[in-house]
């Protein structure tokens, strides 16, 4: 891997020193034009691909061209049949069964999936999704009590249950059936001799992709497409049973017919929760994201159909970005500030004039959970660099009047920022609670296992972490972490990944249409960049109401002119210009004046501007250098 090296303004007065960034370009090498020829792409594209870690002709198959029959086999879940048999005789029984979820956007679209399922063959089931304050995360003892106290008999969890061994052998003593739906890690001890023991807990079936063995081959699954396998396996047996007891074949076909519709209304969940959960759009996670967004853009469902209104994307062609940052949001801020009940109620809903007023609310629910968010890292902001935090390496940032469903997002938009890593804590009812969000260099979970008597509860891993803490403690933590501290400062450097260094001129929009296969983009599959030395800069202007975005005319050094749009900080973009070209030259830059004194080098998107029935080519500028 090659790089360039730039200087870039700091995002904060944390040491006083110019902070440093690199631009790395992929090296990975192939028979680029072979793979092009063969699969009747562009060699960029070939490039990308293979930037990817995708080498095999399978795999290349199966990245462009992958649809659902190439989906792993659900029956490769350890325990699957077991389950299901024993689900099946339940319905058969019209036994009482209670689906156990949790509130996050994975959480919601697992319960959904199994309800939904469970109904469409005659179960009598019902759900709880614990709420984030009182209840906290998975299984409780109290959940439990409500569920022996409403006769249930069975409890079927889905994206928790694996780590909830007295939980679940709570329920065991009270009479009750447990099957475990989870895709977490399976907790673990380890042995004298060093090695690693799994501790599973006590359920009567544990399907958990992550569990040693579990033959299943794609491990990077989230909860709802665990729970969607099930109910694919489900449909299966429950429809040879009822072709079995039925004398009327064509009966059998069409309610089999109908269980097919609804396993493709499920599936869109099932993407929806994959991107909500930030999975590794990879393997089959990619194929059931694909043709699940394209699925929604004309959704049955009422629910799912009225939040993509109420946010204006009716018609447009959905993407990944929206699910993770517009339609998301919306279910993750009723399990943050309200109940994730509501959230789950919009996706039952079946009236769509009902479902329109619940996506309104939880749009609006949404809304405030972005000012409140934006006041929290405002308020983080100044307590960083005003404060006693400017030669801190690890971040530790008590607001005490933050609602503490917040502080993670605040913390990943910190670590963002000062790219390191940062724990946000709040106050709660018994000290205070705090969740970390980390940096690649810094395992966060290993560092606080370093001071684990300071918390009451603790876990996470490497990226991400969660804390509960008396407040006595809170300095003691900051400390503590500081002083174990072993980062350095290349550690703290910003790494951009180019893809491909490819001149302006080399766009076309039949290559940007051909970057549409590599689509969707995300964790795991990230919108590739290309780079591109001698930029002039002719022209530009300002626009958005709230003057945020930048449009500029920039010209290669053949004089080719080309659009170009920035959505990034126009504030540091400013702060480059007058830093390196003088405030003079950037004014005039946006005045009637045609210019040609300002030359840098950029990172880049390029895509199809679509106006009037024409397209024509737009360059999204992501980053720049002198």
């Amino acid at each position: 891997m090659g790089f360039w090296t730039r200087v870039r303004l700091p995002s904060g007065p944390l040491n006083g020193n110019v902070q440093m960034a690199k631009w790395m370009v992929s090296a990975k090498r192939a028979d680029f034009d072979k793979i092009a020829k063969e699969y009747n792409i562009d060699p960029v594209i070939a490039r990308i691909i293979r930037n990817r870690d995708v080498m095999e002709d399978t795999d290349i198959r199966l990245f462009l061209n992958g649809t659902p029959d190439d989906m792993h086999d659900p029956r490769l879940l350890y325990d699957m049949e077991k389950a299901v048999a024993f689900v099946l005789s339940k319905i058969e029984a019209k036994a009482a069964i209670r689906i156990i979820g949790d509130y996050d956007i994975d959480g919601v679209c697992a319960t959904y999936i199994l309800l939904r399922g469970l109904k469409e063959c005659g179960a009598v089931a019902d759900t709880v999704i614990p709420h984030r304050i009182k209840d906290g995360y998975g299984l409780n003892d109290n959940l439990i009590e409500d569920a022996r106290n409403d006769g249930i008999d069975t409890i079927i969890t889905c994206d928790n249950g694996i780590a909830a061994y007295p939980q679940i052998e709570y329920a065991n003593s009270l009479g009750m059936t447990v099957v475990i739906t989870d895709h977490h890690e399976v907790p673990y001890e380890i042995l004298p001799d060093g090695s690693s023991k799994e501790i599973l807990p006590p359920a009567y079936a544990v399907i958990d992709p992550g569990q040693e063995k579990c033959p299943y081959p794609f491990k990077g699954i989230c909860g709802a497409v665990v729970a969607y396998k099930f109910i694919q396996v489900l449909f299966e047996e429950y429809d040879k049973k009822t072709a079995g007891s039925c004398k009327i074949s064509a009966e059998t076909g069409k309610a089999s017919a109908g269980r097919k519709a609804v396993l493709n209304e499920l599936l869109e969940f099932a993407a929806f929760a994959t991107v909500g959960d930030v999975m590794e759009l990879l393997d089959e996670n990619r194929i059931i994201v694909r043709h699940g967004l394209k699925s929604m853009e004309n959704t049955v469902n009422p629910g799912l159909k009225a939040l993509i209104e109420v946010n204006g994307l009716v018609g447009k062609k959905l993407s990944a970005y929206h699910i993770g940052f517009v339609l998301g949001p919306c279910i993750n801020a009723t399990g943050r500030l309200d109940s994730a009940a509501k959230a789950l109620e919009l996706l039952s809903c079946a009236e769509f004039a009902k479902a329109v007023t619940l996506a309104g609310e939880l749009k609006e629910l949404n809304d405030s959970r972005k000012e409140m968010t934006l006041k929290g890292v405002e308020q983080a902001a100044k307590l960083i660099e005003n404060g006693t935090y400017k030669n801190d390496r690890v971040l530790v940032i008590f607001l005490t009047d933050c609602h503490e469903s917040l502080a993670g997002i605040i913390a990943g938009r910190l670590k963002d920022r000062y790219h390191r890593p940062v724990f946000v804590l709040t106050k709660a009812e018994d000290g205070v609670k705090g969740s970390g969000r980390s940096i690649e260099a810094y395992n966060m979970y290993e560092q606080m296992s370093l001071c684990k008597e300071l918390f009451t509860r603790y876990g996470g891993h490497k990226m991400a972490a969660g804390l509960s803490m008396p407040e006595e403690n809170v300095e003691k933590f900051r400390l503590a972490l500081n002083n174990n501290c072993r980062l350095s400062d290349e550690d703290f450097e910003e790494k951009i990944l180019i893809d491909v260094p490819m001149p302006l001129s080399y766009v076309t929009i039949e290559l940007v249409k051909q970057l549409e296969r590599l689509e969707p983009f995300g964790n795991g599959n990230p919108k590739p960049v290309f780079a591109h030395k001698n930029a002039h800069l002719v022209r530009g202007a300002i626009l958005g109401k709230n003057a945020n975005v930048g449009k500029y005319c920039v010209k290669d050094d053949s004089g080719r002119e080309y659009e170009m749009i920035f959505f990034g900080d126009i504030e540091k973009w400013h702060e480059f210009l007058d830093e390196h070209f003088g405030k003079e030259k950037r004014e005039k830059l946006y005045s009637s004046y045609i210019n040609d004194d300002i030359t840098i080098s950029i990172i880049y998107y390029p895509d199809i501007n679509s106006y009037m029935g024409k397209e024509h080519l737009q360059i999204v500028m992501r980053d720049y250098t002198i």
